[in-house]
């Protein structure tokens, strides 16, 4: 798989794809809930489709109606139950953290695998809450597979997680569902709130207080989920990759439309407004308890900046591709705090940075600190993806700036999180040469 030379302008008008975060989130709330939850416009990647499995596993009723249109028949009151095999993740490590969490509620055992890439990346950080809670698990140095042993009569926790993740703090909120007395978790910086707005939208009273720079989130248990409609917005993490296509394609002019625009997720946006970049949002609405819009991008000149660490939650997802966006603009780009990087489905630092040597980018990593200086681009290198999908779509991107086209090693996973990757590029005039 590699990039074809582009044409002289990408056009079009394109709808994101429906956000993965919330399409887990949709599909495990609805198999917690009682009755019936209808989900529209859910994600039907590899990574979705594991966590649908999933909950089947535990004993909701998954129905696939159509295109994007899910039904979840939840099993409310009588609980989850114990699966008859082990549940495989594939490689869907949100999926398997929060269902980790939902299910530590429950006295049930049930044993977590993952593939090669999922079982080497750390769950000690949702592991070690969940078992102060109360629960017990078989692992070997915190890692896939995993066995619960023991859950449910879980006591609430006061907890303050030592890195920002969105992940832990949904995981031991849905485990606090079937607590009785306040789990309370505190945030040094703020995360994706998905959990807590979708709660809501399920009849859950989740408390936020402000603090510092974070915040307190408190959760009252037991609580109860009721059954309700969800309309997943856009991802905003996938629609990045064709807002940088359009940024480093001269004479580019694209409309993506139904981008979710919660201020836990638009990093990338505010940052590459800095640099110079036309992105105007319109159309506001809301949806699912989240504002959504639709952004017009204009290829731009854009400028280097500097980057502050606490903007590494809002933006996680996106610093591979945001390099690749970096690698075009005049100057220096400076991106600090990217420790996390590191720990998510490959060394995401190491793997944008060799990215970018291959292809004749000034770039180089100081401690948690990517530089990247733009300029030329000469492309003509495979890319090495250690079977992250935005190594391999950010890689693709970034032929489409260079002189030579840039090839991957491997293009499957990308299936995992945009599965319309290819159909949309071509859509806005990028086609992918698949040869």
């Amino acid at each position: 798989m590699k990039s074809k030379t582009p044409p002289k302008s990408l056009k079009g008008r394109v709808q994101t794809p429906g956000d993965k975060s919330i399409s887990h989130r949709a599909l495990i709330f609805g198999a917690l809930a009682e009755g019936v939850t209808h989900i529209t416009g859910l994600l039907e990647g590899d990574d979705i489709l594991h966590t649908a499995d999933a909950v089947r596993a535990f004993g909701a009723k998954v129905k696939h109606v159509s295109l994007g249109h899910w039904q979840v028949e939840g099993v409310g009151s009588a609980g989850w139950r114990s699966p008859k095999t082990p549940v495989d993740f594939g490689n869907a490590g949100t999926g398997a953290r929060l269902v980790m969490g939902a299910a530590a509620g429950f006295d049930i055992q049930v044993s977590y695998l993952g593939d090669a890439s999922l079982s080497s990346r750390p769950m000690g950080r949702v592991l070690e809450p969940l078992e102060q809670m109360g629960a017990k698990f078989d692992s070997a140095d915190n890692k896939l597979p995993i066995a619960q042993i023991q859950g449910g009569r879980l006591n609430p926790i006061q907890y303050t997680p030592p890195h920002a993740s969105a992940q832990v703090k949904s995981a031991i909120l849905l485990a606090g569902l079937n607590t009785i007395g306040t789990t309370e978790l505190t945030e040094t910086r703020l995360t994706r709130d998905h959990t807590e707005n979708m709660l809501g939208s399920f009849g859950v009273k989740v408390l936020r207080k402000p603090k510092d720079k974070g915040q307190t989130v408190t959760l009252e248990g037991p609580a109860h989920l009721q059954a309700t409609n969800i309309k997943v917005p856009g991802d905003p993490s996938s629609a990045a990759f064709l807002i940088a296509a359009a940024l480093v394609v001269p004479g580019s002019d694209i409309i993506v439309e139904n981008v979710m625009m919660n201020p836990t997720r638009t990093g990338l946006f505010e940052t590459l407004t800095e640099m110079g970049a036309f992105i105007r949002a319109d159309n506001f609405r809301r949806s699912g308890g989240e504002t959504i819009a639709d952004l017009h991008i204009r290829h731009s000149k854009l400028r280097g900046v500097t980057i502050p660490s606490d903007r590494v939650p809002s933006m996680v997802d996106e610093y591979p591709v945001l390099a690749v966006i970096a690698a075009t603009a005049r100057g220096q780009t400076i991106m600090h705090g990217l420790a996390e990087l590191r720990v998510k489905e490959s060394d995401r630092l190491a793997g944008t940075h060799a990215m970018l040597m291959a292809n004749g980018v000034d770039t180089n990593i100081d401690g948690d600190t990517l530089i990247v200086t733009g300029g030329k681009i000469t492309g003509g290198a495979k890319v090495k993806t250690h079977h992250d999908h935005r190594l391999a779509m950010s890689a693709l991107i970034l032929g489409l700036a260079a002189d030579k086209p840039v090839s991957i090693d491997d293009s499957s996973m990308i299936a995992t999180s945009f599965p319309a990757f290819f159909d949309l590029m071509a859509t806005i005039g990028a086609p992918m040469d698949v040869s």
